[in-house]
């Protein structure tokens, strides 16, 4: 399968259809005219026409401890 364009990886294409087949299913209008009247190759030909948007969720990663360190007899961030 070639690389869909817009698309990093052919997982997220299936994952991007996947899910528009889902609501197709669920009774979502479909928002073209498709030669299939199965929800995944509808879900298919919508995302290859550009009809279906989608975005990458940013994961916002908390920052960590610093590392404990060793001043002298003393250990600082997490002494005891």
């Amino acid at each position: 399968m070639k690389l869909m364009d817009g698309f990093d990886s052919n997982y997220r294409f299936v994952l991007v259809a996947a899910r528009r087949a889902r609501q197709l299913q669920g009774g979502a209008k479909p928002g073209i005219s498709a030669r299939s009247t199965k929800a995944c190759r509808v879900a298919q030909d919508e995302v290859a026409a550009g009809k279906v948007q989608w975005e990458i969720p940013v994961l916002v990663v908390p920052a960590l401890e610093p590392p404990m360190e060793l001043f002298g007899d003393a250990i600082v961030a997490g002494a005891e």
